[in-house]
């Protein structure tokens, strides 16, 4: 085997990763494009099969999320794809993601089919704002959608959008009453004008994409107002939705021969003989998804200020300090991109360094206690959402928390104990241990100490080789008397 020279095998090795990155980002485009040239499966002559191709939106709805489906339906734009299908499976998601999803529907030149499937798979909070805004709307068998009232008031909600409102809202229907269609609750008034302006923008956005798209805009609010829910029949009967289909092949079929409109021109479905080609997140989804995930950013945040702080106290270790900048750095882009609190991330920090302080100014445990109460505190309000994924596991903190209380409690238990002991350094050390005496003397002589000499002075007569009790320091000389 030829072994190349070392700066030939770092270029070409430089040259392969360079490429490498730069093809992953179209793979999926490159499936995409090529499936369009297929042929379709029964058809005669020279005509191809158009291509539809599927997102998936499964789990909370996040940055990640938002940035695979905006690039998704880009993607299908520039690859000549006939339809887009969003398969959809959330519990719901941020309001800024969620957002960016319905704009980018909105702004689609193909036509978009919100699709919750497979059967089990739900549209709830968010997933039912996406769901309105697609042209077409869709529902397997035993799915459900609905429950989109904002789950967290005072400031921006994060499962319900505060846009601009595109109309009054209207008052609901009996939907909103017990028993009525769609398994609505009481509708509860908003107690505060924060939460009434929060409530009702959310009804008024999901009213404007109910009327743009046709669809029950009565029943959207009734999902806003009173966190109304509805099965995939219930929510055709309702006109909530436009088709029920088992899976994908039965859903082309009712596609097909259906209008939509985008913009102000009327688009005529053909899907009957698309080929569906699912579109993969690309690598950079894929980091986003892992880094932008509550935990993962939290963890980071913790690895990065204790790494940043081990260096401080420990200068020219060097690993500390790399491992602690790159982690850092990362958490602070994840949180640029989360709904943080940074009340709480500076409690997090705050409390963090007084808990290492106090390895090294024992203060009892008092500032070990109220950096661990800092900690805990900042790590329950660092991330103000309570959408279902997107907040820091409490398990987590709560191990946290309880190795850094043990750190304390093993700090304090141990600086107790050492009061007790006597000094076994400095001068103090030295009071009432032995020193040899060199020669005889009265007032001032010589004496040996721990192998060391010293002047000594003693008011009582003292003997070579005899022992003398050490009583006082001062300076350079020992006061010491007979043993």
């Amino acid at each position: 085997m030829t072994l190349l020279p070392q700066p030939i095998a770092r270029s070409r090795f430089a040259a392969f990763l360079v490429l490498a990155l730069a093809a992953a980002p179209g793979y999926a485009a490159g499936d995409l494009a090529r499936a369009a040239a297929l042929p379709a499966a029964g058809a005669t002559g020279t005509s191809t099969a158009g291509v539809a191709a599927l997102l998936e939106i499964n789990g909370p709805i996040g940055p990640a999320t938002s940035h695979y489906v905006v690039h998704g339906l880009e993607q299908a734009r520039d690859n000549g794809a006939r339809l887009v299908i969003l398969e959809i499976d959330t519990p719901g998601g941020l309001d800024s993601a969620m957002r960016d999803i319905i704009r980018a529907i909105l702004a689609s030149p193909v036509p978009v089919v919100g699709y919750v499937s497979p059967p089990g798979a739900r549209a709830a909070s968010a997933g039912t704002y996406i769901l309105y805004a697609c042209h077409v709307a869709a529902m397997a068998p035993a799915t459900n959608l609905g429950a989109a009232t904002p789950v967290s008031i005072g400031g921006e909600s994060p499962s319900a959008p505060v846009p601009a409102p595109l109309g009054k809202p209207d008052a609901g229907p009996d939907s909103t009453k017990p028993g009525a269609p769609g398994n609505a609750a009481p509708a509860s008034e908003p107690t505060t004008a924060m939460e009434r302006k929060v409530v009702n923008d959310a009804v008024a956005y999901i009213r404007g994409l109910a009327e743009l798209r046709g669809r029950n805009a009565d029943w959207a609010e009734a999902a806003v107002r009173g966190a109304a829910s509805l099965s995939a029949n219930a929510a055709l009967q309702e006109k909530v939705i436009d088709i029920v289909a088992r899976d994908l092949p039965e859903l082309l079929v009712r596609l097909d021969g259906r209008e939509v409109r985008i913009g102000a021109d009327t688009v005529h479905l053909a899907t009957r003989n698309l080929v569906v080609v699912r579109e993969k997140p690309d690598w950079r989804t894929q980091l986003l998804a892992v880094i932008a995930n509550p935990t993962v950013a939290y963890g980071l945040m913790l690895i990065g200020i204790w790494g940043l702080l081990l260096e401080g106290y420990n200068p020219g270790a060097v690993l500390p300090g790399v491992v602690g900048s790159i982690c850092l750095l990362v958490a602070l882009f994840a949180f640029q991109i989360l709904s943080v609190n940074y009340a709480g991330l500076a409690l997090v920090a705050v409390g963090t360094a007084m808990i290492i302080a106090e390895f090294f100014f024992p203060a009892y445990g008092s500032l070990g206690i109220g950096g661990l109460i800092a900690f805990v505190v900042g790590s329950l309000i660092l991330f103000d959402t309570d959408v279902p994924g997107m907040n820091v596991a409490r398990s987590l903190i709560a191990g946290i928390a309880t190795a850094g209380g043990l750190m304390i409690a093993g700090i304090v238990y141990v600086a107790s104990r050492s009061r007790l002991h006597p000094v076994a350094t400095g001068t103090q050390a030295m009071i009432g241990a032995s020193a040899e005496v060199l020669t005889d003397f009265t007032g001032k002589g010589r004496v040996r100490y721990a192998g060391e000499l010293w002047n000594a002075r003693s008011e009582a007569p003292l003997h070579a080789g005899d022992a003398a009790r050490i009583v006082r320091v001062e300076g350079l000389t020992l006061w010491v008397e007979p043993r």
